[in-house]
């Protein structure tokens, strides 16, 4: 264990005490675990108290106004902006993916997943790439990428002001980035150099207004264009 990861704070949010623990003791030896809590009401006040890097977040926590995961996701934003989501949770469903992610959630994995797959899925959604189970990754893309949010009722495509800024290469980038590419992939995806990725990064950074990889995943899938 390196001291960057000793200093990844991590909560966990799961209305299960066995579990908590469990995943508790799994993590312990390798992150700062700052928080715990069981339902809506208890796991905002948490964040807001604490603000973790990282949140492994349930999706179905009971209380509030039963929104669960993504209730939390809404109502803890304004009060730890710069805290990341990783959805944990025994469902696989869809509908239950889908509303975690476009609630903002960087990534989501399934309880069948082992101990290192979770450390390593939380160093990488620290470090801003999106992560998700194996099985969930097809249907995320395809969910994305066939959502009618870029269409409108008539079936012609929404004028977007911001998604306009950017040049045909901007977005290809912008795409893969926000898909969870590393540079050196996305380089050898579109056949230019990392150096050029780079500054293709940095100008859509800037041309939204962005601040890092991590605001850039949740705005091409706020929009549904990942």
């Amino acid at each position: 264990m390196n001291e960057q990861e000793q200093h990844i704070r991590i909560a966990i949010v799961d209305d299960h005490e066995m579990f908590r623990a469990g995943v508790i003791a799994t993590l312990q030896p390798y992150f700062d675990v700052v928080g715990q809590a069981a339902d809506v009401e208890g796991s905002v006040a948490m964040i807001a108290q604490t603000k973790p890097d990282v949140v492994l977040l349930d999706v179905h926590v009971p209380g509030g106004e039963g929104g669960g995961g993504t209730e939390i996701l809404a109502k803890s934003r304004r009060y730890s902006p710069n805290t990341v989501f990783l959805a944990l949770s025994v469902s696989d469903s869809p509908q239950d993916v889908g509303s975690v992610i476009r609630a903002g959630a960087q990534g989501y994995v399934t309880k069948t997943i082992s101990g290192d797959d979770l450390i390593s899925s939380i160093k990488q959604v620290h470090e801003g790439y999106a992560v998700f189970s194996p099985k969930l990754a097809g249907f995320v893309l395809s969910a994305f990428q066939n959502a009618p949010s870029t269409n409108n009722a008539l079936g012609g495509p929404i004028h977007d002001d911001e998604l306009d800024r950017l040049s045909n290469r901007e977005q290809e980038v912008m795409r893969l980035i926000a898909r969870g590419y590393t540079y050196k992939e996305v380089a050898a995806e579109l056949f230019i150099s990392v150096k050029t990725v780079e500054t293709h990064v940095s100008s859509v950074l800037r041309k939204l207004q962005l601040s890092n990889r991590t605001e850039l995943t949740r705005w091409a899938a706020n929009r549904r264009i990942v």
